[in-house]
């Protein structure tokens, strides 16, 4: 039986990036059965075609389109976020969920930590422009039709302040740290222009492929990656007009409660704003 075409985000285009990998593949899964139609976006081919018979499997596949796109370059970006566009309209959100894993370097990282002897110039440069400028092209290429609808979802997936700030985590850390910061600087940026801008994190690691077997860990003991849908359809429904500039912990979120029960319950601003309340600043302080 087909899944019904009404659902909280009817008439809507989303635009995943990661989207073949655990969270994204969730997420996807999730937006098309609210009824939105999904450009999924992916640097592994493989795991895209795999998506597309999972969701043709579901009859979903009518609203689906699937994209091999290297977040990394801001030519693909731009050129998937018109396909997009030409194929279902909008788009009207956007999941920076792409990112790419310690476990590129090595796939027990989680064990014996990585030290900067390990990290390449070449490897710092790959992390930065995936996880960090990634996000940054994906937004630029896709902003100027939110704006003219006067209407976007922006939800930009980082990690744990724990990982952001944790020794011989790096490349990963510090790129999700600046993803953080382009957050609340664009949730500022964009406030009462319809566009909201939010970041989503699982709160702890994840069962997906970035944490390696590996590492160690029981995977039963590791945060879902379905744990990431209820914030983040939450988000992007209606629900979430006014909700904007927040951190949502997706493991914090609690099924029994009403949903804006359950958002408020486990949300936060963005990134570090108490930091930044009293600049030493000429005249005082910086324009708005």
């Amino acid at each position: 039986m087909s899944m019904p075409e009404r659902g909280r985000l009817a008439g809507k285009t989303a635009v995943v990036t990661g989207a073949a990998g655990g969270i994204g593949r969730e997420l996807v899964l999730a937006l098309l059965r609210e009824g939105a139609s999904v450009a999924a976006l992916d640097i592994d081919d493989g795991r895209l075609a795999a998506l597309a018979d999972q969701c043709a499997e579901r009859e979903l596949a009518t609203r689906l389109s699937t994209s091999r796109t290297d977040i990394s370059r801001y030519e693909e970006c731009e050129e998937a976020i018109a396909h997009a566009r030409s194929q279902f309209g909008g788009p009207h959100i956007l999941i920076n969920n792409g990112a790419m894993g310690m476990g590129v370097i090595r796939r027990d990282h989680m064990v014996e930590l990585i030290g900067i002897q390990e990290i390449t110039p070449g490897m710092w440069d790959q992390f930065t422009a995936t996880n960090y400028s990634g996000a940054w092209y994906m937004t630029r290429a896709a902003i100027d039709g939110m704006l003219a609808n006067g209407w976007g979802r922006i939800v930009n997936v980082t990690t744990s302040f724990f990982t952001m700030l944790r020794s011989k985590f790096h490349p990963y850390g510090p790129a999700k740290a600046g993803l953080e910061a382009i957050s609340a600087g664009q949730a500022e940026e964009f406030a009462g222009t319809g566009v909201t801008v939010n970041v989503v994190v699982p709160g702890g690691p994840t069962d997906t492929p970035m944490v390696p077997e590996e590492s160690g860990f029981d995977r039963g003991a590791l945060i879902s990656p379905s744990a990431m849908v209820p914030p983040i359809v939450w988000l992007c429904s209606e629900a979430g007009d006014d909700a904007t500039g927040h951190r949502y912990v997706a493991a914090d979120w609690d099924p029994a409660c009403e949903p804006d029960a359950a958002a408020a319950a486990c949300r936060a601003p963005i990134a570090w704003p108490d930091l930044a309340h009293n600049p030493v600043w000429p005249g005082g302080k910086p324009q708005a």
